[in-house]
């Protein structure tokens, strides 16, 4: 994303004046899929897609934004009363009425946005977006604001004004990424640890089936029933506390479901831990097995795999890739896959020419690189 796409937009609809240019990115998940509700860790990294804004004082009790990509402006105050309707303008004003909850005083601006962070992909476009405003408006009002605050601002706006329950995953990393690093975060306890993510040799490249089933909520809180169920039946709060040995222990109290679910969640945590440690000895060969395995759990156990995810996994096996999963909570979406560079084209183009001739379309790859959280550009 090139700051003259924005600021020259923002010239044209404010009246030849410029701003200030922040920018925050998406996120990949390396590993850790349905951990977060129970207790464990995921491991994101910020990513080289990003969400910019330009932001400028304009003397009113107003915000006038325009949004780039959509080609739509939209006015709005600061009192409750004052929601937009406009689907992409409430994520600004939540993040503006989350700051103001928390005491922050805030006065009217202009702003223009766009972004790269491709849309339903599961790049968390929407936490992009949330933290470059969430950053812009803690800077350009000087408002003190830690950065862990920021990722709960953005999860917050989420919640009460556009309708997701979410984590604090997706904000967390566009927050507080670091170029060539991937982040721990422990989501009972919210602690993180930077961890060296340079794979030389090596290239990680997103493919999109460019379908997504519905992950209905029921098919979602059915699995976390089925994961509160094993931990009751176990004694712990969460399954982050439970052993195999210890689910093994209650197989005749829970039914085939919940053990299978449990099963994956258990296994899961674990492997974030060791691709922790596989990283931290540059060893990318065990990295990529672990991905595998996380492919394999979601799929059999965990059951939020689809046929297009698991033929692109499949075809990441014949092609020797070195590892391959599905990223996000699954039922469509893309498959995230470590190659090596030598092997990352035959892979991409035998991937394509074989997901066409069998679906008649072709998935959509993105190559992403590890990059640094939200930032100001220029003035």
């Amino acid at each position: 994303m090139e700051v003259e796409h924005v600021r020259s937009r923002f010239i044209k609809h404010f009246d030849g004046t410029t701003g200030t240019v922040y920018t925050s990115p998406g996120r990949i998940n390396l590993i850790g899929e349905h951990t977060d509700y129970n207790g464990g860790f995921v491991f994101p990294g910020a990513i080289d897609k990003v969400m910019m804004a330009e932001l400028k004082r304009n003397g009113t009790n107003k915000v006038r934004a325009y949004s780039i990509d959509m080609k739509d402006y939209v006015e709005f105050g600061f009192e409750e009363a004052d929601a937009p309707r406009t689907s992409w303008a409430r994520y600004i004003y939540g993040v503006c009425r989350e700051i103001i909850k928390r005491g922050g005083k805030l006065e009217g601006f202009n702003t223009a946005f766009a972004g790269d962070v491709p849309l339903g992909a599961g790049m968390s476009s929407s936490a992009a977006l949330e933290s470059v405003y969430a950053y812009a408006l803690n800077d350009m009002f000087d408002l003190g604001i830690d950065k862990f605050e920021l990722a709960k601002i953005g999860q917050a706006t989420e919640h009460n004004y556009c309708g997701v329950k979410c984590g604090i995953m997706d904000q967390f990393a566009s927050i507080f990424g670091k170029a060539g690093s991937l982040m721990r975060l422990d989501c009972r306890s919210l602690e993180h640890q930077y961890f060296p993510f340079d794979p030389k040799g090596y290239k990680l490249v997103l493919l999109d089936t460019v379908v997504k089933h519905e992950l209905a909520s029921s098919a979602y809180n059915k699995r976390r029933e089925s994961c509160e169920n094993v931990a009751r039946a176990i004694g712990v709060e969460f399954l982050r506390d439970a052993t195999l040995d210890q689910l093994n222990a209650v197989k005749g109290k829970v039914s085939d479901e919940d053990y299978m679910r449990a099963e994956y969640v258990i296994e899961e945590i674990q492997r974030v831990l060791d691709v922790c440690d596989a990283l931290e000895k540059g060893d990318y060969e065990t990295v990529g097995k672990k991905m595998y395995e996380t492919h394999e759990g979601m799929s059999k156990l965990y059951e939020v795999s689809c046929e297009e995810l698991d033929f692109l996994n499949d075809m990441a096996r014949e092609c020797g890739v070195t590892g391959s999963r599905v990223m996000g909570g699954g039922f469509g979406g893309c498959t995230i896959n470590l190659v090596k560079d030598e092997l990352y084209e035959p892979f991409v183009t035998k991937a394509k020419e074989a997901y066409r001739a069998k679906y008649n379309r072709s998935p959509k790859v993105y190559d992403v690189v590890i990059s640094d959280g939200a930032r100001k550009i220029c003035d």
